[in-house]
């Protein structure tokens, strides 16, 4: 009987089951797995929003290096913005003065002097034709414009007038500036404060040196000079 019983296979429902083995237990044991992944998926969505915040951050380190590249782009265009402003500032040229047709006589009389030329505005506007050809035309502007200035007498006109030829043949950052010594240019800055309409003299004086030494003894080759000089003897002989 003693072997019988020990033979005899046991009732399951009598063998008292491991709550961890059992079937029972494995749900719960499931549920909290379930929970365990439920839990662990939010929190891998933060993980996936500091690599997003990683990612974003360094998108907006690159934002900021072409911002910041973009800020200097700016900055050296302000900087520009005066070189510009001077290139654009009345780049419109003065008109040639008034003046009747030059008689054949004052013509010939331009040969013997400078000044003979330069006296008359039909010598200036046929100097002035020939300066343009030679790209250099800023020197008459800024000898008639000088004169210009020496006849005013009011003060807030004068000041008005000497910072316009000051910009546009005196400063360094304007397309017509005029070929002067540091010296000069030292002495019209410290004026520049209060100019008077005496201002420019030295500097008038020696763009007419200039000229005179430079630009004439070419004009009285030039082409400008030598057709002028031919109509007026032609139309002299014809009369």
């Amino acid at each position: 009987q003693l072997r019988c019983l020990l033979a005899k296979p046991k009732d399951p429902s009598s063998i008292p089951q491991d709550p961890h083995t059992s079937m029972g237990s494995e749900r719960p044991e499931m549920r909290k797995r379930q929970a365990c992944t439920g839990k662990e998926a939010p929190d891998s969505i933060p993980n996936q929003q500091g690599v997003e915040s990683r990612g974003s951050n360094a998108c907006c380190f690159c934002w900021c290096c072409c911002c910041s590249c973009s800020c200097l782009t700016v900055r050296n265009q302000e900087d520009q913005r005066p070189v510009r402003a001077s290139q654009e500032l009345r780049t419109d040229v003065p008109p040639c003065e008034e003046s009747p047709t030059p008689t054949l006589e004052e013509v010939s009389a331009w040969a013997r002097s400078f000044d003979n030329l330069m006296i008359t505005p039909a010598g200036r506007n046929a100097f002035r034709e020939f300066l343009r050809t030679e790209f250099s035309e800023e020197n008459m502007l800024f000898w008639m414009a000088c004169e210009e200035l020496k006849k005013e007498t009011n003060k807030s006109i004068i000041e008005e007038k000497a910072r316009i030829i000051y910009e546009d043949y005196i400063s360094i950052l304007s397309p017509k500036e005029v070929s002067l010594d540091s010296r000069v240019r030292e002495v019209i800055n410290r004026n520049m404060a209060d100019p008077s309409q005496h201002i420019f003299d030295d500097a008038q004086l020696q763009i007419y040196t200039l000229m005179h030494r430079d630009s004439y003894p070419r004009f009285m080759n030039s082409a400008v000079y030598k057709d002028l000089l031919q109509s007026l003897s032609e139309k002299s002989a014809e009369v």
